[in-house]
């Protein structure tokens, strides 16, 4: 049985990881970190999931002595933070799966204009950016898993295909995304609590939001040139979930159903993709708690503009899921390995 450590284990990112993997057969919790809650028992923490943990206790994130009690490793830790964490376990020659932005950018200069210096970039050439259904094949060699973000994981997969067929423009991209307060971590804020988000959605971080980079980046590769886009990311009052509606130009006129057409044969196979039928978008309750992302789409009458609908559980395939997707493909287990959760409604 391999051991996994979750390092940054007492936030949502990391009680979505204990609780998936609750369900693993290959992996088994070994180590559970958290300054906040060293010392206490993970059902003191999470008293949901306590009885499947018994006497696990979160301990100091004494990375070097982790390395010892672990064979693989998912940092569930803030930027900057997780660069640190993640440098001493590659050295020690653990797979690690980095839950932050930190190892999501092949390119240190354009990971430092909208993070923060990078104290290891010398393992960027080593990491992989861990969305499977487009770099399945390149995820199995790494060292380091750079999980993708949760809003680029629903723009990526919505439009991706679409590049790569030539059936829309790169140009002129608009992508409007909406996350549950989840999202926002669970260190409570006057944005994020209850009284202040329960009957409103505001957007922010307009023009400046950092997974604006990680987006367009992928859609440049799957497009083969520069792709403009727009990316602008609303909060509203649920608890999970992202939905992004994606306007896109098309190159040719088209109907909905060559559009859909093109996302069944890409992802024809994807455990996790489920392309919906026409007149049919996707919603977030629908993919509550599970790993599957939905993709609807619709044309407009002209045939020029393409709506793309996308459908994430954000701590789920927009984070723990797919980091747990991506260790199976580093370990080389059956990739649904542990996430075949049906999706809670209501």
């Amino acid at each position: 049985m391999t051991r996994a450590a979750i390092i940054g284990a007492s936030g949502y990112t990391g009680s979505e990881l204990l609780r998936l993997l609750a369900h693993h057969h290959d992996l088994t919790v070994s180590v559970v970190t958290s300054r906040q809650y060293a010392g206490k028992h993970v059902g003191d923490v999470f008293p949901h999931i306590g009885r499947r943990y018994g006497d696990l206790v979160f301990r100091e994130p004494d990375i070097p002595a982790i390395a010892q009690d672990a064979d693989v490793a998912f940092a569930a830790l803030p930027h900057k933070t997780a660069m640190e964490a993640v440098d001493v376990l590659a050295r020690a020659g653990i797979p690690v799966v980095d839950l932050s932005a930190d190892f999501r950018f092949r390119d240190q200069s354009v990971y430092e204009k909208w993070y923060v210096p990078h104290i290891a970039p010398e393992l960027l050439e080593r990491s992989v950016y861990g969305l499977p259904e487009l770099y399945r094949e390149e995820i199995p060699k790494a060292t380091i898993v750079g999980n993708p973000g949760c809003y680029p994981t629903g723009a990526i997969l919505g439009l991706a295909s679409l590049l790569s067929a030539g059936a829309v423009s790169s140009q002129g991209i608009v992508i409007d995304s909406k996350s549950g307060v989840s999202g926002a971590g669970r260190s409570p804020s006057p944005g994020t609590i209850y009284p202040e988000t329960t009957d409103g959605i505001r957007a922010y971080g307009v023009l400046s939001h950092r997974h604006t980079p990680e987006i367009a980046e992928h859609l440049s590769r799957a497009a083969g040139e520069t792709a403009d886009v727009t990316f602008t990311p609303h909060l509203m009052p649920a608890i999970r979930g992202i939905l992004s509606t994606i306007y896109a130009r098309t190159t040719s006129p088209m109907k909905t159903e060559d559009i859909l057409d093109i996302f069944q044969s890409a992802y024809a196979g994807e455990p996790f993709v489920r392309v919906l039928g026409p007149w049919t978008l996707p919603d977030t309750r629908w993919v509550r708690g599970s790993n599957y992302i939905d993709i609807g789409a619709l044309v407009d009458s002209s045939g020029s503009r393409a709506i793309i609908v996308t459908a994430i559980d954000n701590l789920v395939k927009g984070a723990s899921g797919q980091a747990i997707q991506n260790m199976n493909l580093l370990l080389g287990l059956s990739e649904d390995t542990g996430l075949s959760h049906i999706p809670l409604f209501p």
